[in-house]
């Protein structure tokens, strides 16, 4: 081992604390080696099934990975280990964060009516008028609502579909690159990941009909504003999409996450019309009402209804009416969706006026829909640092990518006019004379 922690303990519960220990403290990084189980085991003088247990258990928790040959490894991103991203450097312009532009937020949230006293909703969990609003929210755009229902916002929900759907060591279809998090959940689950390539049009066919014969029994995918590359499902790429699915060789649960739906900017080509078996639609509000209200509709079959329901009761019960009504009172505000209107407008030409300098300057990027911009790149730590001299904050690509190219992310909602064309000017000046003519 390159580190010189040491794992200690004498049973494999105390050699999985041991190594967990060690992750949690940073003696032990990403991509660290664990000894090989019969050194392990003759160091500690213990058997070699001992270490292999608590190896086992690792894996199932995903602390560590296993490369065959390889060995096993620290994971890329460790279950216990904190994701958070580096503190926004003083002095620049924060365009890492994926954040909306405060300037298109309700100002002050609606006092709630409801009291937030002691009773018990599990018999009723949701309000009447927001199960309404939000099945009104799904038909517009034609989602199937009849099964709907509330979470604590979209990871809460694909946590909980996922654990009561898939067993630890089954495969979840994964975009790559992809949202952070997601890619974070996954193996904290105990799943394994199977990156599935996007690109302008989001998932590809190709990528997934290998997903599926791998052994992939979930999707989690994105249809629009796909985060950080900007996709979205074209009606040709959905139908391709669907029949892939079709022809997949077992049912598969297909959880689209439409995080951005009011501010998108495109219009929605979901694969759940598509008469699938199994699926699920899960939105938020946080992009365009506020980051601060973890709340999520889900809309799915009714298997999947029961399953997620069924889980919650045992949880968290329900979702906050003292929240649900917030959420309902800013839905139905007029200011507040005059200001959603102009935020879905603002974010189009923000995202659409950078992705124009950048094409002036021969720089490819990406970036069809939603708030974020991705520009491939050779080397991201040279990207971002440079531009962080130059004034600006932007997130490297690693924390997005499982196997897919090199590149980073620019949230542009934030930007004002004429921003666009100086950051462009400073980005090529990072990049160099070559840079121009390097696409992905």
């Amino acid at each position: 081992m390159a580190t010189q922690y040491e794992i200690t303990g004498a049973s494999a519960k105390g050699i999985a604390a041991s190594v967990e220990q060690g992750v949690v403290e940073g003696a032990l990084a990403p991509g660290t080696a664990l000894p090989p189980v019969r050194r392990l085991a003759e160091r500690l003088g213990i058997s070699p099934g001992t270490v292999a247990t608590a190896y086992k258990e690792l894996r199932r928790r995903g602390i560590v990975v296993t490369h065959g040959r390889g060995g096993t490894v620290i994971a890329p991103t460790p279950a216990v280990a904190s994701r958070r991203p580096p503190p926004v450097p003083e002095g620049v312009r924060d365009l890492a964060g994926g954040h909306p532009d405060p300037a298109f937020l309700p100002a002050l949230l609606p006092a709630a009516r409801l009291s937030p006293g002691v009773r018990s909703h599990r018999a009723q969990p949701r309000l009447a008028g927001l199960e309404d609003l939000a099945r009104a929210w799904y038909e517009r755009d034609g989602v199937p609502a009849e099964h709907l229902t509330f979470a604590h916002g979209a990871l809460d929900c694909v946590a909980r579909l996922l654990s009561v759907e898939l067993r630890p060591g089954d495969a979840v279809a994964m975009e790559d690159p992809g949202y952070h998090h997601l890619l974070d959940l996954v193996p904290a689950l105990g799943l394994r990941t199977v990156p599935v390539a996007v690109d302008d049009e989001g998932i590809r066919p190709d990528a997934l009909r290998a997903a599926l014969r791998s052994g992939a029994r979930a999707l989690v995918c994105s249809p629009r504003a796909q985060n950080p590359y900007g996709g979205w499902f074209s009606a040709r790429r959905r139908e391709a999409l669907l029949d892939v699915l079709d022809a997949a060789p077992s049912e598969v649960l297909v959880i689209e996450n439409d995080h951005a739906a009011d501010i998108a900017g495109v219009p929605l080509h979901s694969l759940t019309t598509g008469g699938l078996a199994r699926w699920a639609h899960v939105r938020t509000v946080s992009k365009h009402l506020g980051t601060d209200l973890r709340w999520g509709a889900l809309s799915c079959d009714r298997t999947t209804l029961a399953r997620h329901d069924g889980r919650m009761v045992l949880t968290s019960g329900w979702v906050s009416h003292v929240l649900q009504e917030t959420v309902s009172r800013l839905m139905t505000d007029p200011g507040t969706q005059d200001l959603v209107a102009a935020a879905r407008s603002a974010y189009a030409r923000r995202r659409e006026a950078l992705l124009a300098e950048l094409s002036a300057r021969g720089v490819a990027a990406h970036g069809a829909s939603g708030m974020n911009v991705w520009v491939p790149v050779r080397d991201e730590a040279a990207v971002v640092n440079g531009l962080r001299t130059r004034g600006w904050w932007v997130a490297a690509g690693a924390r997005f990518r499982l196997g897919a190219g090199v590149g980073v992310r620019m949230t542009t909602a934030g930007l004002g006019e004429g921003d666009a064309g100086v950051l462009a000017g400073d980005l090529v000046g990072v990049l160099g004379e070559a840079q121009p003519t390097y696409g992905g």
